[in-house]
């Protein structure tokens, strides 16, 4: 068997920020449902979490990057 494992890697790491971002936006929504007059800063909220929450893939990505090759 020849060749990197490192894509397998990244698949594996995607998964946790995957199920991150669900959480996040699946949350909003429910605080959203639960008060309405505060959707706009709970949008807001929801879309730093998304932002850290996806740093994570990236630092997925660039670790497969320095250690794969």
């Amino acid at each position: 068997m020849s060749g990197s494992i490192a894509t397998v890697g990244y698949g594996l790491a995607a998964i946790g920020p995957a199920i991150g971002i669900g959480l996040v936006v699946g949350k909003t929504i429910e605080g959203v449902a639960r008060q309405p007059e505060l959707a706009g800063r709970l949008q807001v909220l929801m879309w730093i979490g998304i932002a850290f929450t996806e740093a994570l893939a990236f630092i997925g990505i660039a670790t497969g990057f320095i250690f794969g090759f």
